[in-house]
């Protein structure tokens, strides 16, 4: 199904939440930024996702703050009163942003095809994206792109998802002074400025997706002892905070702690400048995957193959399809895509053992790519 606007001069992204999913949406934004460069791009979205993506370049935010409740549905039908889009991409099956749709005109708005969609979104839509069968999130929110950048005669649109994600240079600067900072508070060790860098970032959104404490602090050590300079990231919550300290508190190697300290573009700029980062199921997972940073992903819960750092599947160390077909006798191509595995202590099952391979197989490659730009 192709778009009857041949060339649309005005479009509207519609997806709030959350890190993650913002972070795979804006590889088909930046798809049709690229193929109708003279469109205005208006992108609806949460409150904390902004702060990671305003330095976007020629694309309005509008915030929605659903914590404001019916006042934000009031002030964003004002904002947008008298104004119609040609096109509004509904990248967003939850049934908020379904009613968030209803303070938007538009002459076509797009959705999710049916056989891929839940919450009634088909309700607020008058055109659907392609069927797509076992898509990564990232592969979803592409097809929006395909959508609207592709015709019957050319293609306009290259085959997989892609990212330009920028740095600010207030960010790096940043980074620069806290590695500075650490270098004179190791001042035995001068080599520092040279080491390459390893990010751990222990926490998800829920705690029973992290990792074990001493297992994040014996990868910490195996990454300083192969010559790493090793990072600490997480957000500000108390429950983050005490892992990162439980994690230095563990590690028998020095670390730079900077749990709680960083904003996420100041975030993004610390995994940009890493060799590799090593994440659950969270945000800072797919924030690398839009710098291209290649990530260890743990997984126990939800399928890598959905949900995984989309340029890093091979990276992931996964025990989701062993747990899920133990639970349900039935393997992931009997199931509903996108099926949970339910257990509170899953992923203490993802042996360090595992993760120590493939942090050494990541380190060899990069050991090759640095020999082969020495020979060339």
């Amino acid at each position: 199904m192709f778009t009857s606007i041949k060339q649309p001069t005005s479009i509207c992204i519609l997806r709030l939440s959350a890190i993650g999913d913002v972070c795979h949406a804006v590889a088909a934004v930046q798809a049709i930024q690229q193929r109708w460069p003279d469109a205005k791009i208006t992108w609806i979205i949460g409150k904390v996702e902004v702060q990671l993506l305003h330095q976007l370049p020629n694309i309005e935010f509008v915030v929605f703050d659903k914590k404001a409740g019916l006042k934000a549905y009031y002030n964003l039908q004002k904002q947008f009163r008298g104004q119609k889009f040609d096109i509004l991409l509904h990248m967003q099956i939850a049934f908020r942003a379904s009613l968030v749709s209803l303070c938007i005109s538009a002459r076509e708005k797009w959705g999710f095809n049916r056989k891929n969609s839940r919450e009634i979104q088909w309700l607020f839509i008058n055109r659907q994206i392609r069927a797509l069968k076992q898509p990564h999130v990232a592969e979803g929110f592409w097809a929006f792109a395909e959508a609207i950048c592709n015709d019957k005669q050319t293609n306009h649109l290259a085959d997989k998802p892609h990212w330009h994600m920028p740095i600010g240079d207030d960010d790096q600067e940043w980074l620069n002074i806290q590695l500075s900072g650490d270098e004179l508070n190791n001042s035995s060790d001068n080599t520092l400025s040279t080491k390459p860098i390893f990010v751990v970032s222990p926490a998800a959104s829920k705690v029973q997706r992290n990792w074990l404490t001493e297992r994040y602090s014996a990868i910490a050590d195996h990454a300083y002892t192969r010559g790493y300079r090793v990072i600490l990231v997480g957000g500000p919550s108390p429950a983050d905070q005490q892992l990162g300290d439980a994690i230095v508190e563990a590690a028998n190697h020095s670390l730079l702690n900077l749990t709680g300290k960083t904003s996420l573009t100041q975030l993004l700029a610390v995994i940009k400048n890493a060799s590799f980062i090593i994440a659950p199921d969270s945000g800072p997972a797919h924030m690398a995957t839009t710098v291209n940073t290649p990530v260890i992903g743990l997984y126990a819960h939800s399928n890598p193959k959905r949900t995984g750092p989309y340029l890093s599947l091979e990276n992931t160390v996964s025990i989701y399809a062993e747990l899920l077909e133990a639970q349900t006798v039935k393997t992931i191509d009997d199931q509903r895509w996108g099926k949970r595995v339910k257990g509170e202590q899953l992923m203490q099952q993802i042996s360090l053992e595992s993760v120590i391979e493939v942090f050494n197989r990541l380190d060899q490659e990069r050991t090759n790519r640095i020999s082969l730009t020495i020979e060339g």
